[in-house]
């Protein structure tokens, strides 16, 4: 969900997760002298690899390594754009000295050729530590542009989100009239060497973004938490809550860490807000600074596999909020939490979600993302975030019990 930091521990999972994710999309390879080999350069390197861009021809791989994405650090870009120059002066031995070579017939750059009707050339997406982390494939054709994007599930998990992402797509490009949203079109879905396999065309991700100021990106979120209707009923007797309690009970019943916990406070949450007449629609799920690019005529927005509908009104712009302080802005989570709940008001106002709404829409969605964590088994898989009970859980009761406080202390509540 969000990107993990730059530790020792990140970087040597990134290592390892390189030759993983090449077995997955080559297992042919090692295979018998004189299958065709496929050279890759390992972008920076093999100690902390980031990317994977095709070494057999410079000027694929130069638009490959400046459209994989866009590094939200000024010094970051620098050095792309210093690699990038580097492959177009055929200087790259020097700065991209580490290189792979991947064998055999049964490569998924074949199949996506076969799929697509045209050559294709890829780049690998190496990314941090995470429960949902997958093979990302950047696709270009022989001119060097970018036609597509692909996704394979390759684990219970991703083959669930790769399936879910598929129909979000689907239905969000097919069906929704969409004004100021624009969300990548779906290909191809199918399945290859077992694996789910999803391909989307290519939104300009690698872009700079326009500064158009929050209102844009604000009235984006209205028009997607709308764009499959809306209803407006009480907390306790929508769909949400429902499918709320339920998976707080499975995570409990399946005994992972920390649940029973989660289970009380997502409880008492839906208890205490239940005759609360709440709106409710759609989100993306992880509407985040790096899944979406914001330019003068359209806001585009990817990574659609956390999309769903029938949830309290707003929860894209408290996710934003929340994702922006701790990754972009570098802000400690417990900081970053408590500070969401202070300014939910200001944060939900603009989403016209009114005041008294605003604190149990918060507090529901850190419940979801918990829950969402808990049931990835985030921390499991070295989730930079993973470890609710440093961060997240500790606020979450805190709110709980001032609550009951305030609730017990009131004229209303109990003598």
């Amino acid at each position: 969900m969000s990107r993990a930091l730059n530790t020792a521990d990140d970087l040597r999972r990134r290592a390892t997760y390189l030759a993983e994710v090449v077995d997955q999309l080559y297992p042919g390879a090692g295979g018998p002298d004189g299958a065709p080999e496929r050279p890759y350069i390992v972008v920076p390197g093999r100690r902390r690899p980031r990317v994977l861009i095709p070494a057999a021809d410079r000027k694929v791989a130069a638009a490959a390594l400046s459209r994989y994405a866009r590094p939200a650090a000024r010094g970051a870009r620098l050095k792309r754009d210093a690699a990038v120059l580097a492959l177009r002066l055929g200087l790259d031995r020097i700065l991209l000295p580490h290189r792979v070579k991947v064998g055999g017939a049964e490569g998924i750059d074949d199949h996506l050729a076969a799929v697509l009707g045209h050559e294709v050339h890829l780049s690998i997406h190496i990314g941090p530590a995470r429960a949902n982390r997958k093979p990302v494939l950047q696709i270009l054709d022989g001119d060097a542009k970018t036609v597509a994007f692909a996704k394979l599930g390759v684990n219970p998990l991703t083959r669930e989100l790769v399936d879910a992402e598929t129909a979000a797509t689907k239905r969000l490009s097919e069906c929704c009239d969409l004004k100021l949203l624009r969300v990548p079109d779906l290909l191809h879905a199918g399945n290859w060497n077992g694996h789910n396999l999803m391909v989307t065309s290519a939104l300009p991700a690698w872009e700079a973004p326009a500064d158009l100021g929050p209102g844009r990106r604000t009235a984006a979120m209205r028009e997607l938490a709308d764009a499959c209707g809306t209803s407006r009923f009480p907390l306790g007797e929508s769909d949400y809550a429902a499918r709320l309690r339920t998976r707080l009970k499975a995570l409990a019943v399946r005994g992972e860490p920390d649940a029973d916990t989660l289970q009380t406070a997502g409880e008492a949450l839906l208890d205490r807000y239940g005759t609360a007449t709440m709106t409710f629609g759609a989100w993306h799920g992880d509407w985040s600074p790096w899944n979406t690019r914001e330019t003068r005529d359209r806001i585009y927005l990817w990574d659609l596999e956390r999309f769903e509908t029938g949830v309290p009104y707003g929860f894209d712009a408290v996710h934003y909020r929340l994702q922006d302080d701790i990754v972009t802005n570098g802000s400690d989570p417990t900081t970053a939490v408590l500070a969401l709940v202070a300014d939910a008001p200001t944060v939900l106002a603009p989403m016209g979600v009114a005041p008294g709404e605003a604190e149990p829409t918060t507090l529901l969605y850190l419940v979801d993302l918990a829950a969402r964590y808990m049931g990835d088994q985030a921390e499991r898989a070295g989730a930079a975030l993973g470890a609710l009970g440093r961060w997240l859980l500790p606020t979450l009761l805190r709110h709980i019990a001032r609550q009951r406080t305030a609730q017990a202390g009131s004229p209303d509540g109990p003598c």
